[in-house]
C-alpha cells in the first residue's frame, strides 16, 4: 500500500525550530518528487517547498532562509526543518508525492502531487 507518514508536528514559541518527517512505503521514493504544503486555518492549502529527485530544493519565498527541506532515500524520509518559526507559519503540514515518476518540478503545486499524508499540526505562538 502506498502511504505517507507524517510526524514532528507540536506546539513552539515564535522563533523556535522543529523538524517534520515523513515516511513513505509502498514506492520507490527515490524516483518521485516530494513536496511538503501546509494548511492554515480558514485558508486554502498552499505548497511550502518540493524537492525533486537529484536533490534540489524548492522554497516559497516566506520560508526561503528558515525552512531546509531534506530527502534519505535509503531511509524513504523526507524532512523539513523549520527554524525561525513564525505565527504565520501556523497550520496543518502535509506530505506529499508527485503523481509521476521522475517528474520535473519547481514550487510546490497542488495538482502535481497525488499521494498525500494524513498532516501534522504546527501551531506557532506569538
Amino acid at each position: 500500500e502506498v502511504q505517507l507518514v507524517e510526524s514532528g508536528g507540536g506546539l513552539v514559541q515564535a522563533g523556535g525550530s522543529l523538524r517534520l518527517s515523513c515516511a513513505s512505503t509502498g514506492f520507490d521514493a527515490d524516483l518521485y518528487a516530494m513536496a511538503w504544503f501546509r494548511q492554515a486555518p480558514g485558508k486554502g492549502r498552499e505548497g511550502v517547498s518540493a524537492i525533486d529527485t537529484d536533490g534540489n530544493t524548492y522554497y516559497i519565498d516566506s520560508v526561503k532562509g528558515r525552512f531546509t527541506m531534506s530527502r534519505d532515500n535509503a531511509k524513504n524520509t523526507v524532512d523539513l526543518r523549520m527554524a525561525s518559526l513564525k505565527a504565520e507559519d501556523t497550520g496543518v503540514y502535509y506530505c506529499a508525492r508527485s503523481a509521476n515518476p521522475r517528474a520535473r518540478i519547481g514550487l510546490p503545486r497542488t495538482d502535481d502531487y497525488t499521494i498525500w499524508g494524513q498532516g501534522t499540526q504546527v501551531t506557532v505562538t506569538s
